[in-house]
């Protein structure tokens, strides 16, 4: 029996990398639930979240699949007890001059934000995990929900640890001392003038230096 799981993927941020990983999922006939995509506290670092319905078996098929990528740099499944998930919802609910009093009280119940207001509809924001919008709407529903958008889910993990913690470590950057000559070694490191692309040392990707640690 297929069970709901999050996936927490941390990729390089290079052009195509949302598309490989989506395209493993649909190639073995796997649809997503969810898929949020976002930058992280690294600049070079996106992280996804994706959440799927399929069973244990399939879902380390996919798992492993995702690990081959060159730009897929660590993946966690995040347990439901064990992190805390988000949803964003914008919906545009009829709302004249008799029920919008009732529409409002609702808003306030829900502890959503009602961020456009016309004479016939309001639109409001609303921030919280999925069965909480679920119920958001079906009580909107009698009123008359004339549009909606919602985003795909986002989660991390509780406590203090990140999941990027033991995989990316920062390298300190000397800071040079204003007035300061340069070492003999800083010197011998620098590429000579007229060097062509490629001089010097390469920097590694994040997965390449992930994988020595």
């Amino acid at each position: 029996m297929s069970s709901r799981h999050t996936l927490s993927v941390l990729v390089e941020n290079k052009p195509g990398v949302l598309a490989r990983v989506a395209g493993l999922f649909s190639r073995r006939g796997y649809n997503i639930d969810s898929l949020a995509v976002g930058p992280t506290e690294h600049p070079e670092i996106s992280r996804m979240t994706i959440v799927v319905n399929v069973d244990e078996s399939p879902l380390e098929q996919v798992t492993k699949q995702l690990n081959k990528l060159v730009e897929v740099i660590k993946i966690v499944e995040l347990e439901p007890s064990a992190s805390v998930a988000r949803e964003l919802l914008l919906v545009k609910v009829r709302a004249d001059a008799s029920s919008r009093g009732q529409v409002l009280e609702i808003v306030q119940l829900f502890k959503a934000k009602v961020i456009d207001v016309s004479t016939e509809a309001v639109t409001v924001q609303i921030v919280g995990n999925a069965d909480k919008l679920a119920d958001f709407l079906r009580i909107l529903e009698p009123f008359g929900v004339r549009e909606l958008v919602q985003s795909g889910m986002v989660a991390i993990g509780r406590g203090s640890r990140s999941i990027s913690e033991r995989t990316l470590k920062p390298v300190p950057v000397p800071v040079p001392t204003p007035g300061a000559v340069p070492s003999a070694t800083a010197s011998a490191a620098a590429p000579a003038p007229g060097a062509g692309p490629g001089a010097g040392s390469a920097v590694p990707s994040p997965k390449s230096f992930a994988s020595r640690l």
